[in-house]
């Protein structure tokens, strides 16, 4: 039994090789992601909650374009699999036209209605946060972080290809390189340092855009002048896609991106329920999803490297050899949540000091904080399940097991809740991983009947 989810040493250095880099730039974007949502939050409550309900915009945003670079990718990274370069190009140039259709949707949508988006968030009573400045530091946020979604929707569409050609190294490059100079513009943007106006919240928001920017020319200059990445080779000579490809990329990747952008889409809703508890609930709520994103980028890592090993070995017809993997790879996720989320639950009681807030939301982010740690281990689970399935070409299935899911059973969950119980919000938030409990046993369940082992480009 314990042959079956545990590998030798070989295996984990090759999974380690794939999941570290990924966890290295996702860990130091969503770390100094967490010092600027802390920076902010010494400015006071209300323009910190005004950028957290922002940012749950542009997180339904950021997904959409994740879904959009992951349709195309399930069969990029098969095409790495079996050394077809010009399979990979295609991929490639699919992404960027459909994510370049997506960013102009989504600056119009925000350009147009982001202050009728924001007000969703503040149905409450207002409590201690004042609701007219939270709103006001939204909006300035928001405007000037729409320089920035171009930036980032190219970067997305050469740093997943760059990683599913199996080198993860030149995005996680280019993620720490921009991340010292968000982090150095935060400081001096936001407090005015060294003869730099201070600009608060419309600080934070000019140093993200820069940092998008010098991301971008990095990969752009890396990428098109190294040898590693010869899918890159001609891949503007022109947009030509093959017909029949374009259609098995829509096939497959519009419902992946469907997928991504309900289940985006989801998690506002189920947030947007938890706003009639008041502004207060939200900062804290922003408290604890923010360091939740630092501390779940372990076993999210994990599930990104599942994805791509697994597919690759399913693009090389290596079909047992990749369901023997998986069982390894998901208990070693599992294992990885359990330690991560012990040392959240910690810590969770030192992490709102660093914020200039009143007490009653720093006690309720410490007890927000603690519950998901607790419930990490699901979180884990679902998300290797996820990849799992996905690796295959699983689209309907991944579909009802994430988006459906969400929408079908936790935004209902959450309304009736948060509406019609008469629960306080810490009760309410602590029923939720309940559903996640369901949904990890779906996905083991699927997982263990083998229907996601298959090649889909042959």
């Amino acid at each position: 039994m314990f042959a079956k989810f545990i590998g030798d040493k070989a295996f984990y250095r090759k999974l380690l090789m794939m999941m570290l880099p990924i966890m290295v730039q996702n860990g130091i974007t969503n770390f100094v992601n967490m010092l600027d949502n802390v920076m902010i939050g010494a400015v006071g409550t209300a323009p910190m909650t005004g950028v957290s309900l922002a940012n749950q915009l542009l997180f339904v945003f950021n997904l959409c374009i994740f879904g959009a670079v992951s349709g195309a990718g399930i069969f990029g990274t098969q095409f790495f699999g079996s050394g077809d370069m010009e399979g990979a190009r295609y991929s490639f140039r699919f992404k960027l036209l459909f994510c370049g259709l997506v960013s102009a949707l989504g600056i119009g949508l925000f350009l147009f209605w982001g202050e009728e988006l924001l007000l969703l968030y503040m149905q409450g009573e207002e409590g201690l946060t004042d609701a007219a400045a939270t709103l006001a530091h939204g909006k300035d946020y928001l405007l000037i972080m729409l320089l920035g979604l171009i930036p980032y929707t190219l970067v997305q569409c050469y740093a997943s290809t760059m990683r599913e050609s199996g080198n993860p190294v030149v995005p996680m490059l280019a993620g720490m390189i921009a991340v010292f100079v968000n982090l150095l513009f935060n400081y001096l943007l936001i407090f005015g340092k060294l003869g730099f106006p201070v600009l608060g919240v419309r600080g934070a928001a000019i140093a993200t855009v820069l940092s998008r920017f010098v991301e971008l020319g990095v990969v752009l200059l890396w990428g098109h002048r190294s040898e590693k990445f010869s899918f890159l080779r001609g891949a503007y000579r022109s947009l030509y896609i093959p017909k029949k490809l374009v259609g098995q990329f829509f096939l497959k990747g519009l419902p992946l991106m469907l997928n991504e952008s309900l289940w985006a889409t989801g998690v506002a809703m189920v947030n947007q329920c938890y706003s009639v508890f008041g502004l207060d609930a939200m900062a804290a709520l922003n408290i604890s999803q923010t360091f939740w994103n630092v501390f779940s980028i372990v076993f999210m890592s994990v599930g990104a490297a599942i994805g791509i090993l697994l597919g690759q070995m399913l693009g090389a017809n290596q079909l047992t050899e990749a369901k023997d993997a998986s069982y390894k790879m998901i208990a070693f996720s599992f294992l990885l949540a359990i330690g991560v989320g012990a040392i959240y639950l910690v810590l969770a009681e030192f992490i709102p000091l660093a914020y200039n807030t009143e007490p009653e939301i720093r006690l309720l982010a410490t007890r927000l904080m603690q519950i998901t740690a607790l419930a990490m281990p699901l979180d884990a689970l679902t998300n290797a399940g996820y990849f799992t399935l996905r690796s295959g070409g699983r689209m309907l299935i991944t579909f009802l097991f994430d988006s459906c899911f969400i929408l079908g059973v936790n935004v209902p969950l959450a309304y009736c809740l948060g509406h019609f119980s008469g629960l306080p919000f810490l009760a309410v938030f602590a029923l939720m991983p309940l559903a996640t409990l369901i949904k990890a046993t779906a996905s083991l369940i699927l997982i263990r009947k083998g229907i996601w082992v298959r090649n889909i480009i042959s």
